[in-house]
């Protein structure tokens, strides 16, 4: 069964094979999508749709509507659903806003499922937080899991005795469960967008940060905060427990910075040949980058930062500038878009989309919102009440630092 949709030439190719060809530490399949099994059958009839009707069809739902039900956008999202967003931005800017949004009774969140558990511990208890389609997980939160956090947590308890000058960092990509986890740790939640506040609030709170799943924004960030390399050591969660994650006893007691071996599958495609291979074709090129690529990566880059700060990056340049872009399509094909008087090109040739967030077709939105008008709740995100407690401990340490 096939979704009838505008042809676009940037998704040909599966991101099963955009990650298996880059031969550089693979996802597993078995964690390709977290909730997958969650997502119910949706109605024949709107796979029969095309854009245009799916897009009349949710704009009618949306008038009925009315007040009562917002659309949050991820900048990863594919046009088709951005262009009925009432906020787009990164996880931080729509973590925000949830936080500070009470008119709406429904919340529909257009990204992935740790966003909108993030907009559910944040928004209140009268609102419905909704993901149009349960498959759009997400690969690097699925790398740390919350059994595997905790044996981990034991371990370092065990080697240092006491973790009490520990403080854990969970990025946002996470699920609910570790953002409580580090709530009740006295830990804190980050983003790409103020990974550097965070862990400077962290360092002011005890000696060493345990940071995942994300090792590359941790090591960058920790990089541009000074903090040597050889301090920063990697803990290999897949192995049992007992093997201190595999690093040396000594490296891990001389640690500043503990990084889980997680990463982003699209972000780890970028490699330093194509930037330099950019920097051939273009030789005024500027290249900006996510800090979700490895670190050699955002070494050789001009500039790396946030979407949002990728998409100010773009914005302030001067007309007729030529920008590489490192981070997910989506977002780099509609900033050249937005900025036609720029050269806005993405540093990957094959051009691979985020699978799960691609998930988030306009038919589960048209389901969703028709059911809506109905008085039916479907994809209703929920966080246990408990886990939503220390999470929002968490995530409002975040908020409030500035």
């Amino acid at each position: 069964m096939s979704i009838v949709t505008k042809p676009n030439p940037y998704f040909e190719m599966s991101q099963l094979q955009c990650e298996t060809d880059t031969g550089i530490d693979t996802l597993p399949l078995a964690l390709e999508s977290s909730f997958g099994s969650w997502q119910t059958t949706i109605p024949e009839e709107y796979w029969s749709l095309d854009a245009g009707a799916l897009a009349k069809r949710i704009s009618d739902a949306r008038r009925e509507l009315g007040s009562e039900a917002i659309v949050l956008g991820h900048h990863y999202q594919r046009e088709d659903i951005i262009q009925f967003a009432d906020e787009r931005g990164d996880s931080f800017a729509l973590a925000e806003y949830a936080a500070r949004t009470d008119e709406a009774k429904y919340i529909l969140f257009c990204g992935v499922h740790f966003m909108a558990e993030a907009a559910d511990i944040l928004s209140t208890d009268s609102q419905y937080v909704i993901l149009p389609n349960m498959e759009a997980g997400c690969s690097m939160a699925d790398m740390a899991r919350e059994a595997d956090v905790k044996n981990a947590w034991s371990e370092l308890e065990a080697f240092y005795g006491s973790t009490d000058d520990i403080i854990p960092v969970t990025y946002m990509n996470s699920a609910a469960s570790l953002k409580a986890f580090c709530g009740e740790h006295g830990g804190v939640v980050c983003t790409s967008s103020n990974a550097t506040q965070v862990l400077t609030w962290a360092f002011q709170q005890g000696k060493r940060v345990f940071f995942f799943p994300d090792q590359h924004l941790g090591r960058n960030t920790g990089h541009s905060m000074n903090i040597p390399l050889d301090e920063m050591v990697l803990w290999n969660w897949r192995l049992p427990p007992g093997s201190l994650g595999d690093v040396v006893p000594s490296a891990l007691e001389s640690s500043k910075i503990i990084l889980w071996q997680g990463h982003c599958s699209v972000h780890q495609r970028f490699t330093p040949q194509q930037i330099s291979d950019a920097r051939n074709k273009h030789k005024d090129a500027q290249i900006v980058v996510h800090p979700e690529c490895r670190h050699d990566v955002v070494q050789s880059a001009d500039a790396n930062g946030s979407t949002a700060f990728i998409a100010e990056y773009v914005a302030n340049a001067a007309p007729g500038s030529t920008i590489g872009i490192g981070t997910e399509i989506n977002l780099v094909a509609r900033l050249a878009k937005e900025n036609p008087d720029k050269n806005i090109f993405c540093l990957d040739p094959v051009v691979c989309p985020c699978s799960t967030m691609y998930r988030v077709h306009p038919a589960y939105l048209a389901w969703v919102m028709e059911e809506l008008t109905k008085g039916n709740i479907h994809n209703q995100i929920s966080v246990n009440s408990d886990v939503k407690t220390h999470a929002r401990t968490a995530l409002n340490r975040m908020l409030e630092l500035r």
